[in-house]
């Protein structure tokens, strides 16, 4: 009886691993002119579509203490900014090709998504 449970348990638990990594859809919040991101405990909304050849407005508004988020980087823009705690800091992005454009934190374990459409 005890197998069967760990087999029913195990496959249960997979499931829900390959639900978790590979069903999980991301909710993109379109952006036209300016988005504002709060970042605590990563990026929300992490994921962004903004406007092709035109210029977004990012507004970033750190709540979180953790010393990773001090920082933001969009490499593909070459763009770092530090963030300081409970103060907006805008960052301005005029996309010369289309595709997704990764943002992170400067260590690169806080990760955000821009989509340019």
């Amino acid at each position: 009886m005890d197998k069967i449970l760990v087999a029913i348990g195990g496959i249960i638990s997979s499931f829900f691993v390959y639900w978790y990594f590979f069903m999980k859809k991301e909710q993109t919040v379109e952006a036209s002119e300016s988005i504002d991101i709060l970042v605590e405990g990563g990026y929300k909304p992490s994921t962004i579509s903004i406007p092709y050849g035109k210029t977004t407005r990012i507004n970033f508004l750190r709540k979180d203490g953790n010393s990773c988020l001090e920082d933001v980087v969009l490499a593909d823009f070459k763009i770092r900014k530090s963030l300081p705690m409970n103060e907006k800091v805008t960052i301005e992005v005029t996309p010369d090709k289309k595709g997704d454009f990764d943002f992170t934190c400067g260590m690169g374990m806080f990760h955000g998504k821009l989509i340019v459409k």
